[in-house]
């Protein structure tokens, strides 16, 4: 991306009253973000004062940060436009047109879990938190959450103490961390997984973006696991978006005595699975993240950019009849490879790669291990 593309998509960002709903209509009606910013600047009438004014005069020293920002490293704008785009996002009502992300974009193909609760949770929640994230980042699951104090930043930290990457999706820019006592972590995140935001760089938080980020925590995920919520949680939020969007929810159950364990609760009694044992997220969750790596790969195949356009079905895969599957299990061997040594030797994306061998792992013949590093299970 050039600094005449970035320049034009943060100014389509940073519009006020634009929304990313019609940032996507705008791309596919006019071709591109030059193409709709050259339109909307001929078509004033289509904005509220505030943008007609923004797009008059631009605050230069705004956008000179943002690109200050992208030029840093690992950090960059993962536009809808792009084929690699997370396609999890495609199917919610109302996605992203952009995502500013700090770290390994790549990782938001993976299939996630997002594991979500209080933020003064008790220490038998935190417990079951961190020994649902390790499990189930363990067993080939991207563990995703909102960095928030309590189970969110439990969750981050037990998937990174296992080995594995962890996606924090923030209410913030992504040049900055709330809460403040989580820097060091976020530090970590950024350099073992990524952070993830659709506000720009400099963004305060604000209350009313944090149920914002909550529909993306829920889209990228094929499920949200809910550990301790109030009846006002924030997580029942997350928990609902997840159900609207046709993701899978699960609680939890705790003692009547806690109020903690009201918000679990209450999603058990409307429909939400119980669940006590990381292993019933993981066989509740496989079947979705094999259509999710097959679909994947498929897409990556065609050069297919995401545009908003339905997802297509694909239909059933057997990876035995890959070729490239194949291939892959003969280029690995039988001792540990990281990623990046496999993209080597096969000349495969990192993204497809990703879906690849977790649908070998799921079938049982691979297995991750620490250091995001594979092998081939004996």
């Amino acid at each position: 991306m050039t600094d005449s593309d970035a320049r034009n998509w943060l100014i389509l960002l940073r519009t006020p009253g634009l929304g990313a709903r019609r940032i996507r209509e705008g791309l596919v009606a006019r071709g591109g973000a030059a193409e709709l910013l050259r339109w909307l600047t001929r078509h004033p009438e289509n904005l509220s004062s505030e943008g007609r004014a923004w797009l008059e005069q631009p605050d230069e020293a705004a956008l000179e940060h943002d690109l200050a920002w992208l030029a840093g490293d690992d950090q960059r704008l993962l536009r809808c436009t792009e084929e690699d785009f997370p396609p999890q996002l495609e199917a919610i009502p109302d996605p992203p047109a952009a995502l500013f992300v700090k770290g390994d974009a790549a990782l938001l193909l993976r299939p996630q879990v997002a594991i979500v609760g209080a933020r003064r949770a008790l220490e038998p929640g935190l417990a079951n938190a961190r020994r649902f994230a390790a499990e189930l980042a363990s067993a080939g699951l991207l563990v995703t959450s909102g960095l928030a104090d309590g189970v969110d930043g439990a969750a981050h930290e037990a998937a990174l103490a296992a080995g594995e990457p962890t996606v924090a999706v923030i209410g913030t820019g992504p040049d900055r961390v709330y809460p403040r006592k989580h820097h060091a972590l976020a530090r970590r995140i950024a350099e073992q997984g990524a952070i993830v935001s659709e506000y720009p760089p400099g963004t305060p938080a604000l209350a009313h973006h944090f149920p914002n980020r909550n529909r993306i925590i829920a889209g990228l995920s094929l499920g949200v696991v809910v550990i301790e919520a109030g009846l006002r949680s924030g997580s029942l939020i997350t928990a609902r978006v997840a159900g609207e969007q046709g993701r899978e929810v699960f609680a939890l159950p705790g003692s009547i005595h806690n109020p903690l364990a009201e918000g679990c609760h209450s999603l058990i009694a409307d429909g939400a699975r119980l669940v006590q044992r990381a292993d019933e997220v993981l066989a509740a969750l496989a079947p979705a993240a094999r259509e999710l790596g097959a679909e994947l790969r498929a897409r990556l195949e065609r050069g297919e950019p995401a545009t908003g356009a339905p997802r297509r079905k694909t239909a059933p895969f057997d990876w035995r009849q890959d070729e490239e599957y194949r291939r892959l299990l003969d280029v690995m061997g039988y001792d540990p490879a990281s990623l990046d040594a496999l993209v080597d030797a096969t000349g495969l994306s990192p993204g497809a790669l990703s879906s690849m061998l977790l649908i070998l792992e799921l079938e049982g013949e691979t297995a991750t291990l620490p250091g995001n590093r594979y092998q081939r299970v004996v």
